[in-house]
């Protein structure tokens, strides 16, 4: 099993999913994580699972509560427990969204066990991409931004945001077959 910290780039991934854009200039994906990371280093001996899959939803779960602190402390309201079970599904969805982006929908049962795995792997390829790459991802497949919208968020033609997006996920694609090995993706 992987340790706490081998879970870090799959987290950031996950809260910059999370914040979106907006909120990415009021709270830094990278200190929500290392929060989340420090509050599971804290509550280690309450982990009662054996594998990667376990030990990735457990970090989610904290993830989310820290996420939902962190919001609750930008708007100053009282607990929400609504808003809080929201946030636990967001993230829930967010994990399956990033599997997805690689996947083709024809995968069988086990080869379906293999992706939070895959999921992990990904988030480290993501974090791997150049910037402009990297953010037109995001944009585009965790926020549904357009490409007109990314285009003008970054200063650039459609045109050039599309090749970045298909240049890009080339690239994941290419680094998740080399983690994964021949015969294994």
């Amino acid at each position: 099993m992987k340790e706490i910290e081998q879970f870090r780039d799959y987290l950031r991934t996950l809260a910059k999913m999370q914040l979106g854009p907006a909120l990415q200039t009021r709270a830094d994906a990278s200190d929500i994580v290392q929060e989340t990371l420090l509050n599971a280093h804290r509550a280690s001996g309450q982990f009662r699972g054996t594998s990667d899959a376990e030990m990735a939803a457990w970090l989610r779960k904290i993830l989310a509560n820290t996420l939902a602190h962190h919001y609750r402390d930008q708007h100053r309201d009282k607990r929400d427990i609504g808003r809080e079970q929201k946030i636990h599904a967001a993230v829930d969805a967010s994990s399956l969204r990033l599997e997805k982006v690689l996947i083709d929908g024809g995968e069988s049962p086990s080869a379906r066990a293999a992706c939070n795995e895959r999921a992990i792997k990904l988030a480290s390829a993501i974090e791997q991409l150049p910037e402009v790459k990297r953010e037109a991802i995001e944009l585009h497949y965790w926020h549904g931004w357009t490409l007109a919208q990314i285009a003008e968020q970054q200063g650039r033609g459609r045109s050039a945001v599309a090749g970045d997006i298909h240049r890009g996920l080339k690239l994941l694609r290419k680094m998740m077959q080399d983690s994964c090995g021949p015969g294994e993706d």
